[in-house]
């Protein structure tokens, strides 16, 4: 037997434990994300069982193939060939390689930039966040920064919340078309998983300057409600009367 043809020999050899290392690390990858309450800065929540199905069903069909290739381990293969785009064993190799990633590095949460990037400052008024999750009985003060936005939606006019009193947590975005005395408070909404994920928010009027309180910090912010001119445009504001710096939530979306 020439060394090419040993070569090759045992390349189908290895070739099935390497489909069988990628499926049971993805199945191990996703059983980790929920175990460390990480898997909520991927999914919605609703979708949480889906996911765990996902991961008990990939761990399960590693373990019976993992049984299988130890009952066949010696019996001759023959030897098929079987047309693919990609060279053998390219594409376990390459999920393997990333469920190793996702073990070792912890998923970001996204930050202010993202939202720029997004278009953060044309949410206000037109967000995506469903209208039918308003909730009109909820008294100003004990609203979220999602439920103002939400309440926008369903009646846009910013003067008819002047005066009302706010009470809202988000993370702080500097964006380049408000001024220094204003900064612009956010959160992110997810509707099915991170990919989808969109910012919602409302600009904070200051008594100072914002360079106190730079991008990405996470702001508890009481006030009241007024309308500003803020880039050519009447928008509902936060008029803040008291700030406090406060740590990311253990859940920094919303849903």
């Amino acid at each position: 037997m020439t060394p090419k043809t040993k070569s090759k020999n045992r390349l189908k050899k290895i070739l099935p434990w390497l489909d069988v290392l990628a499926i049971t690390a993805w199945g191990i990858l996703i059983l980790k994300y929920w175990l460390t309450n990480k898997l909520n800065l991927l999914i919605h929540p609703d979708y949480f069982w889906l996911a765990i199905l996902g991961a008990i069903g990939l761990i399960t069909i590693g373990l019976f193939k993992t049984k299988q290739l130890l009952q066949r381990r010696h019996e001759i293969t023959p030897n098929v060939q079987h047309l693919t785009l990609f060279p053998p064993g390219w594409s376990s190799t390459l999920l393997l390689t990333t469920a190793i990633l996702g073990l070792i590095i912890t998923p970001r949460v996204f930050a202010s930039q993202t939202a720029l990037q997004r278009g953060v400052t044309d949410l206000v008024g037109a967000t995506r966040a469903q209208p039918q999750a308003f909730r009109a009985s909820v008294r100003p003060e004990e609203r979220t920064l999602v439920d103002w936005v939400r309440t926008l939606n369903v009646y846009p006019e910013p003067d008819a919340y002047t005066g009302q009193k706010v009470k809202v947590q988000g993370f702080v975005i500097h964006p380049p078309d408000l001024g220094q005395e204003h900064l612009f408070l956010a959160r992110f909404v997810i509707t099915c998983c991170a990919a989808d994920a969109y910012p919602v928010g409302l600009p904070v009027k200051l008594k100072q300057t914002r360079d106190q309180y730079p991008p990405d910090t996470w702001l508890e912010i009481e006030g009241q409600m007024v309308t500003e001119n803020l880039a050519n445009k009447r928008q509902l504001t936060i008029d803040a009367t008291s700030l406090k710096k406060i740590p990311q939530p253990k859940n920094p979306y919303t849903y």
